[in-house]
């Protein structure tokens, strides 16, 4: 389920990486058992593994995403969350305007849609052209030298 090998789950639980929250290792290949939010931490992990990033890094977004999240049992953030890998980042689309890069200590980036901002500036042009065509602006275009 989780996308990693026996051996890899021992070296994260033995690392305190990511430990099973319902029942532990009691040595060597003895089971573990791991919670569902542990499986969809574990499977993350394992994404953000295959696509590059070493332990360290991975470590530093479940940390980062632990801080942030105001959940008590971390899932109801994991559940709705947007993680966008680009490059050497991976980012949280906490919102629609909210960007949040978990690898540079949760630093939050604001999104603008440019649309928008195109959109207005089209309407207060339309509305200054209207205000100058009845004459609102006294007479300002007769006034060129």
């Amino acid at each position: 389920m989780t996308g990693l090998t026996p051996r890899q789950l021992d070296w994260w639980d033995r690392r305190g990486f990511l430990r099973p929250s319902v029942v532990a290792a009691s040595g060597y290949g003895t089971r573990r058992r791991y919670s569902f939010t542990d499986v969809v931490k574990l499977r993350l992990a394992a994404r953000l593994r295959a696509a590059g990033f070493g332990l360290p890094q991975v470590r530093r977004v479940v940390e980062t995403l632990k801080r942030l999240d105001p959940s008590a049992d971390g899932l109801t953030t994991l559940s709705s969350a947007r993680l966008l890998v680009a490059d050497r980042r991976v980012v949280w689309a906490r919102t629609d305007s909210e960007l949040v890069d978990l690898l540079h200590g949760g630093q939050l980036m604001l999104v603008f849609p440019v649309g928008e901002e195109v959109a207005d500036v089209a309407r207060a042009a339309e509305d200054l052209g209207r205000a100058e065509t009845r004459g609102l602006l006294g007479g300002v275009r007769d006034r060129r030298p």
